[in-house]
């Protein structure tokens, strides 16, 4: 009878574990990494449109993003956002292609790159508990409903419970793998 439920605050979870690695994805470390430039938006004919739907962004070496507009006279646009963004790059536009250099990191950068990876794993937390607290809400709402014996109740909660530490666990992997990729170089 709890099954259903149980899969319903997994899918949910694994969810925000996803959002939390995409996050992470977008933290700017040593090496050159496509998902660096996903958040940005460029000015494009007077609306704000994401980088990745006007150009192509790869990474042919560890040191060097480089984008492909679809439009050429999308590329200063482009450099444009890519200059005035928070990750302190400078685009070479070279007419047909905009070159990235991704300078190595001060150690001070680092560690606010980390402390910035902390804040994501913190909300993804709570996002996971707040998943955990519905899911513990429609327990007692269905043992109110359906008469269910406090014994099934106390299990459903421990198990609730135990699927909420896994995610928690796989939060906190992901976070400790993010750290040492940003703080080797």
């Amino acid at each position: 009878m709890f099954k259903e439920l149980y899969k319903e605050t997994r899918d949910h979870m694994h969810k925000t574990v996803e959002i939390f690695e995409a996050n992470l994805a977008t933290l700017r470390t040593g090496r050159a990494n496509p998902a660096l430039l996903e958040h940005i938006k460029v000015d494009y004919y007077g609306s704000l449109m994401p980088l990745n739907q006007i150009a192509s962004v790869s990474a042919p070496d560890a040191r060097t993003l480089v984008v492909q507009a679809w439009d050429q006279n999308a590329l200063p646009l482009i450099e444009k956002a890519i200059r005035d963004s928070d990750l302190g790059l400078n685009p070479n536009n070279q007419g047909d292609t905009i070159f990235i250099n991704i300078p190595p990191l001060t150690a001070e950068r680092r560690k606010e790159i980390v402390k910035a990876a902390h804040n994501y794993a913190e909300e993804a937390r709570v996002a996971v508990r707040n998943v955990r607290r519905d899911a513990l809400h429609r327990v007692k709402k269905m043992a109110k409903e359906e008469h269910i014996s406090e014994d099934d109740v106390k299990r459903a909660e421990k198990e609730i419970q135990e699927i909420t530490d896994e995610f928690i666990g796989k939060i906190d992997e992901v976070l400790e793998a993010k750290e040492k990729e940003i703080l080797s170089e």
